[in-house]
């Protein structure tokens, strides 16, 4: 009995045989942004469909020093504003010829260094980390190689890193006024996590509003972005003799947990009791069971600007770039609505 012999490799040279063509012919039409002429790319395509081939885009990197694949890193995926996010962020590169790595690296500075040192061993040509944190180490690491990096809806007191985030500080303020406006007194707020910026931000916003209307926040109290952490936090305010009358909560993911706690365990109404006003307008923020007013985070825009600082710094655009983009209050059910007004 013999053993079967291994097949053989297409290559280039194959289709540009086949195809009646030159190589570097070959390798153009598979170059994304490289020319080729309608005929040819049609011949070429057409004899690889038929002799199997596909191309090396390793090798290709090899050569010309460019693999064409982003790196993405996420801390977490529950809070739905990443799932839109990421989608849009894939789609974006994808209609610019790039391809995109997705790595889980959560908060840790060690779990973000790994997940970073191999995606310089897949030699990406960028790196995008989506609220993950960078250490002066890692900054370092990467720019030594020369892989720029954007972060996205996290921002880092490090002037050698772009940032891509909605205007958090002007979104804080936003809900403040938004509730004084609705004629609410006692009014907590259960923050993001204070360890980011986005958290920070819209806390330190929050307490400009408040205090240009000489008022003191009811309560401020870290909700750590976690859905437990923030039910706890609003089943203790709420459980008190005097409660706040209005709670903004950091992000809707929190919101969401802050509702289902305040309605379906402790009995209380929203927006009657106790209104509620969160941060991102995920999907189901417009859900009957929540109908939640919050800032709108200007997801389209952010992935725009996030994908144009980091193909401009691939292209060799050295100058970090900070942006803050604006979103709009999205006023629905959950908070009572200052008098007069009509949406």
């Amino acid at each position: 009995m013999t053993g079967s012999r291994p097949l053989e490799k297409v290559t280039s040279a194959d289709v540009a045989r086949l195809a009646g063509v030159s190589q570097s012919a070959v390798s153009r039409v598979f170059t994304p942004g490289a020319s080729a002429s309608p005929e040819t790319a049609a011949k070429v395509r057409a004899a690889a469909e038929r002799l199997g081939y596909r191309p090396n885009v390793l090798a290709r990197a090899m050569i010309t020093g460019r693999s064409r694949i982003i790196g993405l890193v996420v801390a977490y995926l529950e809070n739905q504003f990443y799932p839109v996010a990421l989608e849009r962020l894939s789609s974006a590169l994808q209609d610019r010829g790039y391809h995109i790595l997705i790595f889980m690296a959560g908060n840790a500075a060690e779990n973000v260094g790994q997940v970073l040192g191999e995606l310089l061993d897949y030699q990406v040509d960028g790196i995008i980390t989506a609220s993950v944190a960078m250490t002066n180490d890692l900054t370092t690491r990467c720019q030594a190689a020369g892989i720029p990096v954007v972060m996205f809806n996290r921002g880092q007191n490090d002037p050698r890193l772009s940032e891509v985030t909605s205007d958090n500080r002007a979104g804080g303020r936003r809900v403040a006024e938004f509730l004084i406006a609705g004629g609410h007194g006692r009014i907590a707020h259960v923050m993001g996590w204070q360890g980011s910026s986005t958290g920070r931000d819209r806390a330190e916003g929050f307490r400009e509003g408040m205090a240009a209307a000489g008022l003191e926040p009811f309560a401020m109290v870290d909700g750590e972005y976690s859905r437990e952490r923030a039910a706890e936090v609003a089943r203790a305010m709420c459980s008190e003799p005097e409660r706040p009358d209005a709670i903004f909560v950091g992000n809707d993911h929190m919101a969401f947990a802050v509702i289902d706690e305040l309605v379906h365990r402790m009995g209380l109404r929203v927006p009657e009791d106790v209104s509620i006003v969160g941060y991102d307008d995920v999907p189901m923020a417009g859900w009957g069971a929540y109908n939640l007013t919050t800032i709108r985070q200007p997801v389209e825009a952010m992935v725009d600007a996030t994908v144009a600082t980091l193909l401009g710094q691939i292209e060799g655009d050295s100058e970090p770039h900070h942006h803050r983009i604006d979103g709009p209050l999205v006023i629905r059910r959950s908070a009572r609505l200052p008098e007069g007004y009509r949406p």
